[in-house]
């Protein structure tokens, strides 16, 4: 389908992902895997693996089946902080992925210059002006901006605040807005500041093509945008990135597992860095238990603030047409 207005505003977008839509899609660790990655391609947007903790040969075999699965252009997602980045990356080079997206913390220039080398193209999270200029500086093909109304990890500033100080002036590398997009018109205003695209997740998670069990759909057309709500951190000396997710037993489990940890520290039980990896690792398998095993009251629902949108589980393909059908309806009358 045809959107002659929205195309005009999200060209650079498109041709930089070469998708039929300037849509990413959010890396979601156990759901964004090859059935909704090449579902999201093949419906025009730009599908992308969420590696997460995937061991190297995991990431291999995943990558060749969306391959099989759709012959449309997809990314994957890579979290710098792991060990075996270099090898994860050597793994994209193998099968000519054309997009990666660093994400987890600021990426080394080293691994920028092995993406690029092989003929990738980098995507990376600017949370602040400062470092998305660094970014570039380094080697970014593209920047993601994510507001804290995003699911799953987040920081601390807003989509809107984030995209009016970046977008007007950062035009050297297409950027593109996540956290908060549940509709086209909100797609098309930041697209009017100057993004060149956007990226969906929440939306996503709940769609026919996902493989999250029942019960965690069921949970997402249940909420509220005021239900998914960012945890808290107990204690300064243990740093955890906040996580929005659907409140639950799970979310109060993690207020214990950091009370847990602090106290093991403070015994003698444990090193600060063996207490610290024991808080992090909590996501890793509270999410699998929602996602995957459909416990939905001890496990973690990570959503965005958008969630409350979500009120029937459809294919990716008439997600994506809504979006871009209300955007361009709303482009009609934009400027009447």
């Amino acid at each position: 389908m045809t959107f002659s207005n929205l195309d005009k505003l999200w060209t650079r977008g498109k041709e930089f992902l070469g998708s039929e839509y300037a849509i990413l899609g959010g890396a979601m660790s156990w759901i964004s895997e090859s059935q909704l990655v090449s579902a999201t391609s093949n419906a025009g947007g730009f599908g992308v693996i969420g590696s997460g903790a995937m061991p190297v040969d995991v990431l291999a075999e995943e990558i060749k089946k969306t391959q099989k699965l759709t012959n449309k252009p997809f990314g994957v997602n890579l979290i710098t902080m792991r060990p075996d980045l270099d090898d994860l990356i050597k793994v994209c080079a193998e099968y000519k992925v054309s997009h990666v997206v660093l994400a987890g913390g600021l990426p080394p220039a080293g691994s920028i210059k092995q993406i690029k080398d092989y003929g990738g193209k980098v995507i990376c999270f600017a949370p602040a002006l400062v470092l998305a200029k660094r970014l570039i500086r380094n080697g970014a093909d593209a920047l993601i901006i994510e507001g804290s109304e995003a699911g799953g990890h987040i920081g601390p500033v807003v989509t809107s605040i984030l995209a009016q100080e970046i977008l007007p002036v950062i035009k050297e590398v297409p950027i593109f807005v996540a956290g908060g997009i549940g509709r086209g018109e909100t797609a098309v205003n930041y697209l009017k500041l100057g993004a060149s695209g956007v990226q969906l997740g929440t939306l996503l998670a709940a769609t026919e093509e996902s493989i999250a069990h029942e019960n965690f759909k069921k949970a997402f057309l249940k909420a509220q945008a005021r239900d998914a709500l960012s945890t808290i951190q107990l204690d300064p000396q243990f740093p955890v990135i906040p996580v929005r997710t659907i409140a639950n037993k799970g979310t109060q489990e993690f207020l214990n597992t950091q009370k847990q940890a602090i106290e093991n520290f403070k015994s003698g039980k444990q090193t600060q860095e063996e207490a610290q990896l024991s808080i992090e690792r909590y996501w890793v398998g509270a999410l699998k238990k929602a996602v995957i095993d459909g416990d939905t009251e001890n496990g973690s629902v990570m959503a965005g603030q958008v969630i409350g949108m979500v009120k029937e589980v459809l294919p990716i393909s008439t997600v994506i047409n809504n979006m871009c059908e209300q955007a361009e309806e709303f482009l009609k009358g934009y400027d009447k």
